[in-house]
């Protein structure tokens, strides 16, 4: 049996949103589009981080920050983690494991921003003790969280 490629399962067209984005705009079209993540695209949807709600409330929100003041790249999570859209479940389902992370852009040949795929997406396709086994290596608790930008700078840890 051949396996499914990312393309196949991916969320496609997923909204966008630049850097200088309000924080309080992605919240909205968080809930407009009934998802827990954006991509955060540049020039040509070129993606160069993603903003999650974990971003905004440990970011924002425990921080004691006015989520009001800020902007999507103020609480990105950066560099984007990318996977082409013709990897296989396999390659995707690795990918989230290794980076500790619950979603993934997908991008096209060009690198480009074509879709999105999270840790649900995957356990889906896979099988039950499979999934059951991946989820548990993805959500494996990590040491070291990738952080916002200010968050070198910043004493307090996510």
């Amino acid at each position: 049996m051949k396996a499914p490629k990312v393309s196949e399962f991916m969320t496609k067209r997923p909204v966008c949103v630049s850097p200088r984005t309000p924080l309080v705009e992605v919240a909205r079209l968080m809930q407009q589009h009934d998802c827990g993540a954006i991509p955060i695209v540049g020039e040509d949807t070129f993606p160069i981080g993603i903003v999650t709600d974990r971003d905004i409330v440990v970011r924002a929100v425990a921080r004691g920050k006015d989520p009001a003041t800020l902007l999507a790249g103020d609480v990105m999570t950066a560099p984007a983690t990318t996977i082409t859209e013709n990897a296989t479940l396999d390659d995707c389902a690795e990918a989230l494991e290794l980076g500790q992370i619950r979603r993934i852009i997908i991008v096209d040949r060009s690198g480009r921003t074509t879709g999105i795929v999270s840790q649900a997406d995957v356990a889906a396709h896979l099988k039950k003790k499979a999934a059951g086994e991946r989820l548990r290596a993805i959500s494996k608790p990590s040491p070291m969280e990738r952080s916002a930008p200010e968050a070198a700078a910043d004493p307090v840890a996510d």
